[in-house]
Parts: C-alpha cells; structure tokens; sequence
C-alpha cells in the first residue's frame, strides 16, 4: 500500500441525472488497482448508486459491474446515515455499507492523503 492515509473519493452526485457518479466511483476503482487504501463516501443523491434498480441510473450497466467489482475487493461505501433510503431494494445486492455522519466523514476527509470531491 501507498501509505497509511486513504485516498477518498466523496461522491454526491446523483447517478439518476449525472454521469459524475458513475466516474466518481470508476476511479475509485483504479485508486485501489493502484494498489492503494481508498474510502469511498456516497452522500446526498448519490447514495442512489446503490439502487437495485439500475434501469434508471445514467450508466446503470456499468455502474452495477463496478459495484460487484468494488464488492469482490470488500471496498465497503461509507454513507451519510442521514441519506440512507427507506427503500426495501436499496442496497439489494448486500454491498458492504458503513453509516457515518457528516461528523465522521469530515473526520475521513481530514485524516485523507489525497481526496477526490464530485
């Protein structure tokens, strides 16, 4: 690994209107095949990037295979306990999910070597 410190990626885009989400977490993916510790946190919309429905996502294809990809490395997301849905099908899939609150993801973002915001 690069270093003690993560690299994070803090995603609020929402992948139902933005491709942003979607890069977000495609170069989430290539920070840890770089061999190097990231954090990925989801807040506002984006937390729709876990949506079992991904018919209405922009990217819905892609963003389900870099979801299993990222589930297969056990990268877990970090969400705001706050913009978790109440949605029986989100997060159907059973990615590894870590609640935090904006507290603690401010705590993620200054212990971070590097940081991505989209």
């Amino acid at each position: 690994m690069a270093g003690p410190e993560p690299v994070l990626v803090l995603i609020s885009a929402d992948p139902r209107r933005s491709h942003r989400a979607f890069e977000a977490m495609r170069i989430g993916v290539g920070v840890v095949a770089g061999e190097n510790q990231v954090t990925l946190v989801l807040t506002d919309g984006a937390v729709h990037l876990l949506d079992a429905d991904t018919d209405e996502l922009v990217d819905g294809d892609d963003i389900a295979k870099f979801r299993a990809t990222l589930k297969t490395l056990g990268v877990p997301f970090h969400v705001d306990a706050a913009a978790i849905p109440s949605d029986p099908d989100w997060n159907a899939e059973g990615h590894p999910v870590v609640p935090v609150t904006r507290e603690r993801i401010a705590e993620l973002v200054r212990g971070a070597r590097r940081f991505l915001v989209f």
